[in-house]
């Protein structure tokens, strides 16, 4: 009877009752978790375009001893074959903390959280160009329209938030090659998709309706319910109609809650600066913003946040074909002290323990240059990092050969990545699947190992 009254509205607010008492367990284990999870968020610090891994988090003397001399590994073809000498990098490295992590001096804040980090030295992607490798980073296939990583996570978990998104992607101004698509829901129901934010200014497009809208709002209600009821009664298949109704009633919930979120009132001087948010340098601010409400989501429960890139004038992201020193100082000086605050703060709140922190981009840089001065998309071997969640502090997984090229030793595919996050967020990566063209599909298609080696 709840199912046919009102397009479903009653048969939510009956499942969401149901669901808060069953939401967790004795063990407080969340909805849909295969087992204890050691994180229940992610902060997912995406680099787009590609950092370069010999100059920030994987030093490599050989290639600065060679610097200027022909290049004397095999080179594969690159996206603009314009190869040239062996480049060694313009920045210096040195060891930090108790862990001894070595560093670039790109990232000097990061560089004090070195004991939090989990340094992954050997990561691989199976695309060189930018928009499969998009896809391929986010949803596990280098095609459009499949499930993101969020999509996946919300769709095993559900969010524990009620008034706010479970997935959330803050646009710092770069949205990356392949668009929103690599935010997507896919063929997974609607409500997994991620909504999309801006860190400043006006958080999300028509927030607050136009008192001239206000009048006709409750016949467009009347309307809605009746189509949604006509729809729900003469097909067997309700779910789409289903998804959409607890969008439009989360957009609702939202009205009052973003603006909440977005007010930073409430924050001390000493925060806002730890982020950045007074920085001369306006991508930093930009950063900081998104650092910020990063962590005031995960505080309010939500499930999973990415956050792009600001975009910086003259510079194209992480993508340094030339220019190499102009373009990576600019986009650390972005990110790093925004990074680190985030970090600082997570874990002077106790928050870091729950929260799994991923910086990553598409793929890695050539040992080589491109041209003179800058260096090509190199999917062989790459870095990115993790923090909190369940992971192995201040410790280095994997590596690649003397010059940085290709990963040699515990080689770590997207998949792997993707199911060691599902394993710390309490899931089975091959359990979590979704039956779609006749298929049983998974973010990790038919591949995937835990990696146990980071795992604290």
């Amino acid at each position: 009877m709840l199912r046919r009254s009102a397009g479903g509205f009653g048969a939510l607010a009956l499942a969401g009752l149901l669901a808060e008492s069953a939401a967790a367990g004795a063990d407080g284990m969340p909805r849909g978790a295969h087992f204890a999870p050691k994180a229940r968020s992610v902060i997912f610090l995406y680099m787009d375009g590609g950092p370069s891994q010999m100059d920030t988090f994987d030093p490599k003397p050989r290639l600065q001893a060679e610097h200027g001399q022909p290049f004397k590994m095999k080179m594969e073809p690159t996206q603009f074959n314009n190869n040239g000498l062996t480049l060694g990098s313009p920045w210096k490295f040195a060891k930090h903390c108790d862990s001894g992590l070595e560093v670039s001096e790109l990232f000097p804040h990061v560089a004090r959280c070195a004991d939090d980090l989990t340094v992954i030295r050997s990561m691989t992607s199976e695309f060189s160009e930018h928009t499969s490798a998009n896809y391929f980073l986010h949803t596990g296939a280098g095609i459009q329209g499949r499930p993101t990583a969020g999509a996946w996570t919300m769709y095993g978990l559900g969010s524990p938030c009620q008034n706010l998104p479970g997935f959330v992607v803050l646009n710092g101004g770069l949205i990356p090659p392949g668009g929103i698509d690599n935010f997507g829901n896919g063929y997974l129901p609607a409500t997994c998709q991620a909504s999309l934010l801006r860190p400043e200014g006006e958080p999300v497009a028509n927030l607050r309706p136009l008192e001239t809208l206000l009048a006709a709002s409750a016949a467009k209600i009347n309307l809605r319910q009746r189509l949604d009821r006509f729809v729900a009664e003469r097909f067997h298949h309700a779910d789409p109609v289903e998804a959409a109704i607890a969008n439009y009633e989360l957009a609702y919930r939202m009205q009052a809650a973003i603006p909440e979120l977005v007010d930073l009132a409430d924050e001390t001087a000493a925060t806002r600066r730890l982020y950045g948010l007074d920085a001369e340098y306006a991508p930093t601010r930009t950063f900081g913003a998104e650092c910020l409400l990063a962590r005031r989501l995960v505080e309010r429960g939500v499930r999973f946040v990415e956050l792009t890139c600001p975009a910086a004038a003259g510079i194209d992201r992480w993508d340094q074909h030339a220019r190499l020193v102009e373009g990576h100082q600019s986009n650390a000086r972005a990110v790093d002290q925004p990074i680190a605050g985030l970090l600082t703060d997570l874990k002077a709140r106790g928050l870091l323990d729950e929260t799994l922190v991923w910086w990553s981009g598409e793929f890695g840089r050539t040992p080589f240059a491109q041209g003179v001065d800058g260096r090509d998309h190199n999917p062989f071997g790459f870095t990115c990092w993790l923090a909190g969640g369940g992971v192995r502090r201040g410790t280095v997984y994997g590596a690649t050969d003397e010059y940085g090229y290709k990963a040699v030793e515990d080689r770590v595919e997207m998949h792997d990545l993707h199911a060691t996050i599902l394993h710390l967020l309490g899931i089975d990566h091959e359990r979590l699947t979704f039956r779609f063209s006749g298929r049983d599909m998974r973010l990790t298609d038919v591949a995937g190992r835990i990696l146990h080696g980071i795992l604290a």
